[in-house]
Order: C-alpha cells, then sequence, then structure tokens
C-alpha cells in the first residue's frame, strides 16, 4: 500500500490532538507495511518518524502563525484567489493551504499514483481532492473536527464550512473519529450514513512510557496535596468550543460545599483573560492556576499532580487529552458532547452546560477516597485496550476495499 497523507502537524511540533494522532496512525499503518508520504506545510525536524518519508510544502518553521494554531483556528480566514497567489500571501492561511496544494500537485506528478489520498481535516481537503482529479486515486477524508465543533455553535466560517462540504462530497469515503462526529457530517452536511465509517482514536501505551514524575514542577500544587487538597485539571486549548467558563463555574459551586479544592488549567488561547477574570468574580481565583502553554516534561507532569481530569468541551469530536490523562492515573469526568466517552465506561458524565452536576460529581470524587481509587483503576484496564493498531487495521480494510472498487 502506497499512501499520500495530507496533514497539518506532527509531534513535536503540534498543538494539539490531530498531530499526535496522524503521528501514532502513521506509524501503524507502516508496521502494517503502509510505505507513506506524509506531507506538511512546513519545514522541522520530526524525530522518530523514519518509517515514512516526509515532505515540506513550505520552508517556513512551524511557528508562523499558521503553523502552530492554524490546525484549530479558523475563525481569521479569509478568501483568496487560488489562482493568483505570491510569497506575501504565505502570511494568510488561504496562501498557505495554496501552496500545500501546488505541492502536492508536483508530488503525485513526480510519484506516481497512490494507491489511497488520506487528507486529515479541513486543512487538506482542497489538496486531496486535486490529488484525486490528477491521479484517480480514493480519496479518504478523516474528520478529526468539524467547522460545526470549533465554532462551538451553527455558525463558524462559511469558507470553511463551505471547504469541508466539497471535502466530504467527494471523498470516497469518511473517517468520523466518533459517532457523535458522524451524527454531525450526516445531520449538518446532508452525507449519507453509510458513507461514513467510524475509526476511534487510541493511545499508544509504549510511546507514553513509565514517565519518572517530577514533584518539583507543580510543588505548591502538591504541598496542597498534602494537605488534602482535590487537584482537579484541564489540559487543552482555551476557546469556546472546550467550554471552560462552565468549568470555572462549577467549580467554584463544588468550592462552596468543600472548600479543599483546586483547578490547574494547562493552555492557553483567546479565553486567557476572561478566565481570569472569571475565577475572580467567583471568588475562586486563589484556587485557580494557569500555567500557559505546556508540552513535554510540563505536560506530562500536569496530568501526574491531578486527581481528576475534566473534559467540559461543548462539542469535542473524541478527545484524546482524556486517554493521556488516565494513562497518568487520574479519574476522569467528561461532557456527555465529548467523543471519548464512547470508548470509556469508568468515568463521570454531564451535558456541558450542567454545572451544578459537575459540582456534584467533583463534592462526590474529593469526600470519597474509595470512589477516587476505583475511578482511577477501573479506567486504567479500559483504556489500556484501545490500540492504534486496531486503527490500522480497519483503514487498511478500507483502502482495500476502495481499490477494489476502483478497479472493478
Amino acid at each position: 500500500m502506497n499512501i499520500l497523507m495530507l496533514g497539518w502537524e506532527l509531534p513535536p511540533h503540534n498543538s494539539g490532538g490531530l498531530g499526535v494522532a496522524c503521528y501514532h496512525m502513521s506509524k501503524a499503518l507502516a508496521l502494517h507495511g503502509a510505505k507513506i508520504d506524509f506531507v506538511l506545510p512546513y519545514s522541522a525536524e520530526h524525530p522518530g518518524t523514519e518509517y515514512m518519508t516526509i515532505h515540506s510544502a513550505t520552508t517556513l518553521n512551524p511557528i508562523h502563525k499558521f503553523g502552530l494554531l492554524g490546525a484549530y483556528d479558523s475563525k481569521s480566514v479569509d478568501e483568496l484567489d487560488l489562482d493568483k497567489v505570491d510569497m506575501k500571501d504565505l502570511q494568510t492561511m488561504r496562501g498557505m493551504q495554496k501552496r500545500y496544494v501546488q505541492f502536492v500537485e508536483r508530488l503525485v506528478q513526480t510519484t506516481g499514483t497512490p494507491d489511497a489520498i488520506h487528507a486529515h481535516d479541513w486543512l487538506t481537503m482542497e489538496a486531496g481532492m486535486r490529488a484525486k482529479q490528477l491521479t484517480n486515486a480514493p480519496l479518504v477524508v478523516h474528520v478529526h473536527a468539524t467547522e460545526f465543533d470549533r465554532s462551538g455553535s451553527d455558525q463558524g466560517n462559511p469558507i470553511v464550512h463551505e471547504i469541508e462540504y466539497q471535502g466530504l462530497m467527494m471523498a470516497d469515503r469518511i473517517i468520523a473519529v466518533s459517532n457523535i462526529t458522524k451524527s454531525i457530517i450526516v445531520h449538518k452536511y446532508g452525507i449519507p450514513a453509510d458513507k461514513i465509517e467510524v475509526v476511534h482514536n487510541a493511545i499508544d501505551v509504549a510511546t507514553m512510557g513509565n514517565y519518572e514524575y517530577d514533584g518539583r514542577t507543580y510543588r505548591y500544587l502538591e504541598a496542597l496535596k498534602s494537605e488534602g487538597y482535590l487537584i482537579v485539571s484541564a489540559v487543552t486549548r482555551f476557546t469556546v468550543q472546550k467550554g471552560l467558563t462552565n468549568l470555572v463555574h462549577g467549580f467554584a459551586k463544588a468550592c462552596s460545599r468543600y472548600d479543599k479544592m483546586c483547578l490547574l488549567l494547562a493552555g492557553d488561547g483567546e479565553q486567557r483573560d476572561e478566565l481570569i477574570q472569571l475565577a475572580a468574580d467567583l471568588g475562586v481565583s486563589d484556587r485557580v492556576f494557569f500555567t500557559g502553554f505546556v508540552r513535554g516534561k510540563q505536560w506530562r507532569d500536569a496530568y501526574n499532580v491531578s486527581d481528576v481530569f475534566v473534559m467540559s468541551s461543548v462539542s469535542e469530536p473524541f478527545g484524546l487529552t482524556a486517554l493521556e490523562a488516565a494513562h497518568h492515573d487520574t479519574a476522569l469526568i467528561i461532557s456527555k458532547q465529548s467523543g471519548v466517552g464512547e470508548v470509556l465506561n469508568s468515568i463521570f458524565r454531564y451535558d456541558f452546560w450542567d454545572v451544578d452536576k459537575l459540582a456534584d460529581q467533583l463534592v462526590g470524587i474529593a469526600t470519597s477516597p474509595a470512589l477516587k481509587s476505583s475511578l482511577k483503576e477501573d479506567i486504567k484496564q479500559e483504556y489500556a485496550r484501545l490500540s492504534w493498531n486496531d486503527v490500522a487495521r480497519k483503514c487498511i480494510v478500507l483502502y482495500n476495499r476502495m481499490k477494489i472498487g476502483a478497479t472493478a
């Protein structure tokens, strides 16, 4: 199998789960014998990717304003005449995408027809469609999130909505990361349900490894834990999609009933100042800790210091951070609007807007050591059953089915 993989980021130059999913899925596919050409919009070193060939569509570095953040911020995307793009247009997302499309055009003319084209999210759909036009190879569109998820509403950017609609219509098959995402694709874009495969993400336990936790990273929180405080955390982007204002409201309600509780918010985004002000207005600013954007050691230690991880998203197609948190021995509270809840049972769930129920769940865990312990232990057995190897197997079956259909 020769796979043309079209993505927007890979670790360590990623700002979210999209790059992580692409990395592990590609690695698992390579272990199944697939030859992968992976196209990125930037140029950088990616250690541990010897199993595939990485192509850089531009010479820009990954900290370009549309490198790290472009995969998750579509509000500022403006229309552009994609037939008339020069260097100055690389300062726009649409200009970056045009260069990406042009690079993919040259690549397929050089490397020949792949067995399948696999495009991830709206950022690469246009390149995937163009590659399909040039090669007649089958196109898989892998939906990790829709514009409805990113905007947290039915609004969003109309340009992105149009790209998603065109890509979903032209795709030979669609992979959705959850049934929640499949439902959005069916009901919001009018795509037939039988065109969509649900393939849940997984976690690579071997890659996560036996990390030696450094209690000095968040030593103040460790001191509070020693005094009996419950450490609640969210490791996420501070955007409307993530429902963090509701999380802070629910946390404040819980604190009014149980005073030994702290909230660690690890990440950054446009809602940072709003959340800081909200914590102050609710009288819990001394119990809410902001780390800023974290990766590496600080990222791992944020999970390790936590007792409870909350995924408060308004709309979360999957939610890899929940599996990462479970690996680091936390109890999980997840909004019912999060896809990862489809593969986990030993969790508390609530509607993202139901701050009273969230407060009840936080207080319940804080006041019952036995409940906290059982949630942590039971979830370990569940997440360990999820494997990228299974994801790769499903993709290979899908590729082969499309290949047979194309030659029939």
